[in-house]
C-alpha cells in the first residue's frame, strides 16, 4: 500500500541562516503508529528542549529531518535511505528496527539510539564503554529493572500472586530468567502468555491468561509489542486484571503502572551526543550511558475501574499520578 507523501515524512525545517554558512541537519527516524499525527510527541519534544538547552535554535543553527515508519519495519530501509540522501550529519533513532536499518546503510554517518534493548547483545556496539563503530547513545536498562517492577507491583497490588507475562518468544526466554528470581521470593507464580506477529492475538492471550487465573500481568517491552500499548491495556481494562508495564506509554493510555528509567530524560540526554558529535567527537569513543533517573507511574482512573485501591505508601512514591 502506498502512503501519501504527507504520511511519509513529518517535517519542520527551515533555511535561515548566514550565507555560505552550513547549517547542521541532523535526521530523526522513530516508529511513531500513528499515520496522520503531524506534530512532534512528547519523546521528541523532549529531544527538541534537550538541543535548545544546548544553545540549538531550530531552523537557525540546525535543521531537523524527521521521519516516521509509522508501524510498518519494513519501511525503515527507505527513510534511512531518503535521509543519506539528504547528507545529514548524525541520525537520531529510538527504535530498534530503525537503528539496525541505519547501521546497515552507513558505517560512516554517526548514529545516536535511545534504546531499551541491551545494545550489546543487539549487536549494536562492542561494548558500553567503548561502543566502537559509529554507534552510541543511551541503553534504558529495561531488563535489569525487572526484579524492582516485580517488587513494586505486589506492594501496589498485595493480593497478586499468578503474574503472566507478555512477550514474544525471544523476549520471553530473557524476561522469565530476569523475573523468576524475585518472583520464588515474593512467592509469586509466573506464566509465560506468548505472542507471535505480524498481527499478534491478543484476545486469545487474555482468555489464556483467564483460563489459568492469571490475576496480574506484565507486559515486555519489544519490538513486537511497542506498536500495541493502548490495545494490550484496554484488553487489561476489560479482564480486569491489574497491569504493569515496562514502559510509561502504556500507562498514558489506561494501562495501571509502569516503571522505567526516564523516557523523556533518555531523550534530553540523545541531544548531548547530538551536540559532542556536532563538535567532532567520534561515537566510537563516546560511552553508552545508562540512566540515572527512573520513573514509577500509576493511573488512578484504571485502578478505579477494576475496583483496585493503591496503597497509599505505595501511592507516595508515584513519580506521575495520572487521574
Amino acid at each position: 500500500m502506498a502512503w501519501p507523501r504527507s504520511f511519509d515524512t513529518c517535517v519542520w525545517r527551515f533555511s535561515t541562516g548566514a550565507a555560505g554558512e552550513k547549517i547542521p541537519r541532523v535526521g530523526y527516524l522513530a516508529r511513531r503508529d500513528a499515520p496522520t499525527a503531524t506534530t512532534p510527541d512528547r519523546s521528541t519534544e523532549a529531544f527538541r528542549q534537550g538541543l535548545q538547552d544546548l544553545g540549538y535554535v531550530e531552523g537557525k543553527n540546525i535543521l531537523i529531518e524527521y521521519r516516521y515508519a509509522h508501524g510498518m519495519e519494513e519501511r525503515f530501509p527507505s527513510l534511512v535511505a531518503d535521509l543519506i540522501q539528504l547528507k545529514i550529519d548524525v541520525l537520531v533513532s529510538p527504535t530498534l528496527p530503525g537503528i539496525l536499518a541505519a547501521k546497515q546503510a552507513t558505517r560512516t554517518i554517526p548514529i545516536v539510539m535511545v534504546t531499551t534493548q541491551d545494545p550489546v547483545a543487539a549487536g549494536l556496539i562492542d561494548s558500553l564503554a567503548r561502543p566502537g563503530g559509529n554507534i552510541t547513545g543511551l541503553a534504558r536498562l529495561t531488563i535489569e529493572l525487572s526484579g524492582k517492577r516485580l517488587e513494586m507491583f505486589k506492594e501496589a497490588v498485595p493480593g497478586v500472586s499468578r503474574v503472566g507475562v507478555i512477550g514474544d518468544a525471544t523476549a520471553l526466554s530473557g524476561r522469565m530468567k530476569a523475573y523468576e528470581a524475585v518472583s520464588r521470593a515474593l512467592k509469586i507464580q509466573l506464566r509465560p502468555l506468548e505472542v507471535s506477529g505480524p498481527n499478534p492475538d491478543f484476545e486469545k492471550v487474555f482468555q489464556t491468561a483467564s483460563k489459568e487465573q492469571v490475576n496480574g500481568i506484565i507486559t515486555a517491552s519489544t519490538v513486537l509489542l511497542v506498536g500495541y500499548p493502548k490495545r494490550i491495556a484496554d484488553l487489561a481494562l476489560r479482564y480486569r486484571l491489574p497491569s504493569m508495564y515496562e514502559r510509561g506509554d502504556y500507562v498514558d493510555v489506561g494501562g495501571l503502572m509502569s516503571y522505567a528509567a526516564s523516557e523523556l530524560e533518555g531523550f534530553r540526554r540523545a541531544a548531548y551526543y547530538v551536540d559532542k558529535i556536532l563538535k567532532a567527537a567520534k561515537p566510537a569513543d563516546l560511552p553508552v550511558e545508562q540512566p540515572k533517573s527512573f520513573e514509577f507511574v500509576i493511573n488512578l482512573k484504571t485502578a478505579k475501574q477494576i475496583g483496585l485501591t493503591i496503597p497509599p505508601h505505595v501511592l507516595a512514591r508515584a513519580d506521575r499520578v495520572i487521574k
